[in-house]
Protein backbone atom coordinates (compact mmCIF):
# COMPACT_ATOMS: atom_id res chain seq x y z
CA UNK A 1 0.00 0.00 0.00
CA UNK A 2 1.38 3.13 -1.25
CA UNK A 3 -0.26 5.86 -1.05
CA UNK A 4 2.10 8.75 -2.56
CA UNK A 5 4.25 8.50 -5.50
CA UNK A 6 8.05 8.21 -5.71
CA UNK A 7 7.69 11.73 -7.14
CA UNK A 8 6.08 13.03 -4.42
CA UNK A 9 7.97 11.27 -1.24
CA UNK A 10 11.46 12.82 -3.35
CA UNK A 11 9.67 16.23 -3.41
CA UNK A 12 8.86 16.11 0.30
CA UNK A 13 12.13 15.28 0.83
CA UNK A 14 14.13 17.94 -0.97
CA UNK A 15 11.62 21.04 0.42
CA UNK A 16 12.72 19.77 3.81
CA UNK A 17 15.89 19.85 2.89
CA UNK A 18 15.51 23.41 1.71
CA UNK A 19 14.08 23.91 5.14
CA UNK A 20 17.61 23.55 6.64
CA UNK A 21 18.69 26.44 4.41
CA UNK A 22 16.24 29.27 5.27
CA UNK A 23 18.44 30.08 8.51
CA UNK A 24 21.93 30.63 6.10
CA UNK A 25 19.51 31.83 3.55
CA UNK A 26 21.62 29.55 1.08
CA UNK A 27 20.21 28.15 -2.16
CA UNK A 28 20.31 24.64 -3.40
CA UNK A 29 21.20 23.13 -6.78
CA UNK A 30 19.39 20.76 -8.54
CA UNK A 31 22.44 18.53 -8.60
CA UNK A 32 22.89 19.19 -4.68
CA UNK A 33 19.39 18.18 -3.92
CA UNK A 34 19.09 15.14 -6.65
CA UNK A 35 22.82 13.56 -4.17
CA UNK A 36 21.34 15.03 -1.05
CA UNK A 37 18.00 12.84 -1.30
CA UNK A 38 19.57 10.23 -3.66
CA UNK A 39 17.03 10.95 -6.61
CA UNK A 40 17.79 11.37 -10.31
CA UNK A 41 18.66 14.51 -11.75
CA UNK A 42 16.25 15.15 -13.95
CA UNK A 43 13.45 13.72 -12.37
CA UNK A 44 14.29 15.87 -9.25
CA UNK A 45 15.13 19.27 -11.86
CA UNK A 46 11.43 18.82 -12.92
CA UNK A 47 10.07 18.05 -9.42
CA UNK A 48 11.60 21.45 -8.33
CA UNK A 49 9.51 23.26 -11.57
CA UNK A 50 6.93 22.19 -10.68
CA UNK A 51 7.33 22.64 -6.62
CA UNK A 52 7.98 26.41 -8.20
CA UNK A 53 5.26 26.99 -10.27
CA UNK A 54 2.75 25.96 -7.63
CA UNK A 55 4.44 28.33 -4.86
CA UNK A 56 5.79 25.61 -2.56
CA UNK A 57 9.55 26.77 -2.88
CA UNK A 58 11.16 29.50 -4.95
CA UNK A 59 14.30 29.72 -7.02
CA UNK A 60 16.27 32.21 -8.52
CA UNK A 61 18.65 32.00 -11.63
CA UNK A 62 22.01 32.91 -12.62
CA UNK A 63 25.27 32.72 -10.79
CA UNK A 64 24.20 33.22 -6.82
CA UNK A 65 20.90 31.60 -7.48
CA UNK A 66 19.10 28.23 -7.01
CA UNK A 67 16.37 26.55 -4.90
CA UNK A 68 15.09 28.37 -1.62
CA UNK A 69 12.39 28.71 0.61
CA UNK A 70 10.72 31.45 2.52
CA UNK A 71 10.20 31.19 6.72
CA UNK A 72 6.04 31.51 5.29
CA UNK A 73 6.86 28.50 3.03
CA UNK A 74 8.52 26.82 5.63
CA UNK A 75 5.44 26.97 7.89
CA UNK A 76 3.42 25.38 5.11
CA UNK A 77 1.31 22.24 5.38
CA UNK A 78 2.92 18.82 3.81
CA UNK A 79 0.31 18.61 1.84
CA UNK A 80 0.64 21.14 0.06
CA UNK A 81 3.59 19.49 -1.78
CA UNK A 82 1.26 15.95 -2.11
CA UNK A 83 -1.14 18.30 -3.60
CA UNK A 84 1.21 19.82 -6.14
CA UNK A 85 2.72 16.67 -7.41
CA UNK A 86 0.45 13.73 -6.79
CA UNK A 87 -3.07 16.16 -7.22
CA UNK A 88 -6.04 16.07 -5.41
CA UNK A 89 -7.51 12.72 -5.83
CA UNK A 90 -4.54 11.10 -3.94
CA UNK A 91 -6.44 10.68 -0.66
CA UNK A 92 -9.63 9.18 -2.49
CA UNK A 93 -8.19 6.18 -4.48
CA UNK A 94 -8.51 2.43 -3.57
CA UNK A 95 -6.17 0.82 -1.14
CA UNK A 96 -5.73 -2.04 -3.78
CA UNK A 97 -5.90 0.02 -6.49
CA UNK A 98 -9.69 -0.96 -7.95
CA UNK A 99 -10.86 1.94 -10.44
CA UNK A 100 -14.44 1.45 -9.58
CA UNK A 101 -14.34 0.90 -5.48
CA UNK A 102 -16.48 3.72 -3.80
CA UNK A 103 -18.63 3.64 -0.89
CA UNK A 104 -20.96 2.45 -2.59
CA UNK A 105 -19.78 -0.20 -4.75
CA UNK A 106 -16.50 -1.04 -1.91
CA UNK A 107 -13.63 -3.62 -2.26
CA UNK A 108 -12.61 -5.88 0.09
CA UNK A 109 -10.43 -2.90 2.04
CA UNK A 110 -12.35 -0.25 1.47
CA UNK A 111 -13.01 0.64 5.23
CA UNK A 112 -9.96 -0.27 6.79
CA UNK A 113 -8.04 1.30 4.23
CA UNK A 114 -10.39 5.04 4.57
CA UNK A 115 -8.95 5.15 8.20
CA UNK A 116 -6.12 5.14 7.12
CA UNK A 117 -5.88 7.27 4.50
CA UNK A 118 -8.33 9.67 5.89
CA UNK A 119 -5.85 9.94 9.01
CA UNK A 120 -2.99 10.11 7.07
CA UNK A 121 -4.67 13.10 5.21
CA UNK A 122 -5.00 14.82 8.34
CA UNK A 123 -1.33 14.56 9.08
CA UNK A 124 -0.33 15.90 6.70
CA UNK A 125 -2.65 18.72 6.85
CA UNK A 126 -1.22 18.78 10.76
CA UNK A 127 2.40 18.88 10.33
CA UNK A 128 4.47 21.60 8.36
CA UNK A 129 7.39 21.53 6.45
CA UNK A 130 9.14 22.90 9.89
CA UNK A 131 8.16 19.62 11.47
CA UNK A 132 9.70 17.17 9.49
CA UNK A 133 13.00 19.64 9.28
CA UNK A 134 12.87 19.71 13.28
CA UNK A 135 12.73 16.28 13.56
CA UNK A 136 15.91 15.59 11.12
CA UNK A 137 17.58 18.36 12.84
CA UNK A 138 17.17 16.48 15.96
CA UNK A 139 18.08 13.22 14.54
CA UNK A 140 14.60 11.56 15.36
CA UNK A 141 14.13 10.99 11.60
CA UNK A 142 15.92 10.90 8.39
CA UNK A 143 15.93 12.18 4.78
CA UNK A 144 17.41 9.12 3.29
CA UNK A 145 17.19 5.38 3.96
Amino acid sequence: MNMLSISCKASIKAVVHLASQVESGKKSSIKEIAELINENEHTVGKLLQKLVKDGIINSNKGPTGGFYISAKQKNQPIINIIRSIDGQDVFKKCGLGFSKCSEKHPCPFHDDYKLIRDLFKKKCEENQVDNFYEKVRGGLAHLVG
